[in-house]
């Protein structure tokens, strides 16, 4: 199926008509004249309740954007994807982070190979070596069972592992020490590894090629750590090091074992790999049960996306308001709150995940774009961001559209706190739709000079997430929603949701200044004036010839 641009799609300039005829519409309104709209504008799928009605859509708005979703192929390219197509179109590669979760009996094919007989090959060797670890069956170097497992990675290799840690932490070995480095900055690692025992540590090096700057730049000083304190004997490297890769030349020149390495392909996108063996240290630390329980989770969501009609589709649903509001209300970032403090991360992880996919300014086919891509997404958990950026969004002068995440059921029940927790999700919700009329504020006795500042105008969307209990498959659902919701909005824009050029020229740039900052003496050097200065500077407040 051939897919017009853009603009060229017969929803498209409907939408743009229709914004301006309903852009003064209010929410207030909208469920005046809708007494039951709260109840009609909900979805309930694979466990996740979504209370969409707080958006600034009437029936015509959806219906038009159902529209857009089908003129834009969306249907036609869920197909492909599932199907193994090579829909990465600049590197040429299938997208199927869906067959890290799809169960055994499944056939998902890659150039017409059925991958998932090698998954679950990869899971049960994780699944053993996460049981012997977990046991005390593996044994360091002077023969003690590891309590302490860092993850040495960057983007996806860490944002992922991290997130999952935190927001499993409950069902997680609390005799054991997680902890995770990414950065390049020495920081990173030191507090790392602050009061750990080399003989008590395994670090899992996750890197697919094995040569990722940041990360094998913390591995080497790993390794270092971890050889001072064996008096250098090489040896104690093959048990206190593990790879996540698929380099093994690389793998074994750095000292470890390759039959301790656990690989994943090249038809996985590192944001979108946290349930492959990026994933080691989560199931390390949660247990191979625990594990393939959140997988269940992305597959009932993937399986949901895959089959559901759109008008009932949790991820087309909010990908397509997304959209709406990115390019007819011109909102510039999505905040995403979740009411869980164990969901801290989360807010970081989908960064990478939606901003990495969609911060493109050409189209598949390479041409320019001349409509918005890509928001920005960001946020904190409630209750703390009530108190800091909610000003903001209740009174400032941008439309930030809201998704709150919550769950009926707390895992550490402790008096009213939950109850309490949940009021702010609702009031807070109910506040951005209906804010606080002028009449309002008076009838409260507000002196004339305050009334305007105490004002809330309201008409700020949100879409409310509210699941049972935050258990592992709950958290696999959560994550499989936004990687279908940006893959909706993607198609939407025909842009390649699955490369990552953006990221390479200041890394390339940084490999040309590393030789200039530590030359022994000054470099001849070609930058732009103000690089030139900034390079000079640094070299002489180090120290530097």
């Amino acid at each position: 199926m051939k897919v017009r641009t853009l603009r060229r799609r017969p929803a498209w300039p409907a939408l743009n008509k229709h914004h301006k005829e309903i852009a003064k519409l209010t929410l207030r309104h909208l469920f005046d004249q809708d007494p039951q709209r709260g109840e009609r504008l909900a979805v309930e799928a694979a466990g996740v309740y979504l209370d969409y009605s707080k958006n600034r859509v009437t029936d015509e708005t959806l219906r038009l954007l159902l529209q857009l979703a089908e003129q834009s192929g969306l249907r036609e390219n869920i197909d492909a994807m599932f199907r193994g197509d090579k829909i990465n179109v600049s590197e040429k590669r299938s997208v199927l982070h869906v067959a890290l979760r799809a169960p055994r009996d499944a056939t998902i094919l890659h150039d017409g190979q059925n991958v998932v007989p090698e998954v679950h090959a990869v899971l049960d060797r994780m699944a053993g070596f996460a049981v012997r670890v977990r046991s005390g069956t593996w044994l360091g170097h002077t023969g003690k069972p590891i309590r302490n497992v860092i993850n040495i990675g960057i983007g996806g290799s860490d944002l992922g592992p991290v997130m999952a840690y935190e927001a499993l932490r409950h069902y997680s070995r609390r005799d054991m020490n997680f902890r995770f480095v990414s950065n390049v900055d020495g920081t990173d690692f030191t507090e790392a590894v602050h009061g750990l025992d080399p003989a008590e540590t395994l670090f899992i090096v996750s890197s697919k090629t094995f040569t990722t700057l940041e990360t094998m730049t913390n591995a080497h000083t790993a390794r270092d750590w971890l050889l001072a304190g064996f008096g250098g004997e090489q040896a104690a490297t093959a048990r206190h090091f593990v790879a996540v890769s698929t380099n093994a030349q690389e793998v074994a020149k750095f000292g470890i074992d390759t039959a301790n390495m656990f690989g994943f392909w090249d038809w996985v996108g590192g944001r979108y790999s946290m349930d492959s063996a990026i994933g080691l240290s989560t199931m390390i630390a949660v247990g191979p049960e625990s594990f393939r329980a959140m997988l269940g989770g992305f597959h009932e969501m993937d399986e949901h996306f895959r089959t559901a009609p759109f008008a009932r589709n949790l991820p087309v649903l909010m990908g397509l308001l997304a959209v709406w509001y990115n390019d007819f209300f011109g909102a510039q970032t999505v905040a995403v709150l979740p009411y869980e403090q164990y969901l801290k991360r989360f807010p970081a992880y989908l960064q990478q995940l939606t901003m990495e996919s969609n911060g493109k300014h050409v189209t598949r086919d390479g041409r320019r774009v001349d409509y918005d891509t890509g928001p920005i997404y960001w946020g904190e958990p409630g209750t703390n961001g009530q108190h800091s950026f909610y000003q903001l969004i209740h009174q400032g002068t941008r439309l930030i559209p809201c998704d709150f995440i919550a769950f009926a059921r707390t895992l550490n029940p402790l008096g009213r706190h939950h109850d309490t927790l949940m009021s702010n999700v609702f009031a807070q919700t109910e506040a951005l739709a209906f804010g606080k009329t002028e009449d309002q504020v008076k009838a409260e006795g507000t002196p004339d000079g305050l009334v305007p500042h105490r004002l809330f105008d309201g008409n700020r969307p949100s879409n409310t997430l509210l699941l049972d209990q935050l258990t592992p498959a709950a958290l696999g659902k959560l994550v499989a929603l936004y990687e279908h919701s940006v893959f909706t909005q993607g198609t939407i824009w025909q842009i390649d949701s699955f490369d990552q050029w953006g990221v390479e020229l200041g890394k390339a740039l940084a490999q040309n200044i590393i030789p200039e900052l530590e030359a022994p003496s000054e470099p001849t050097l070609s930058h732009d004036s103000s690089t030139n200065a900034l390079i000079r500077r640094y070299r002489k407040m180090k120290g530097a010839g």
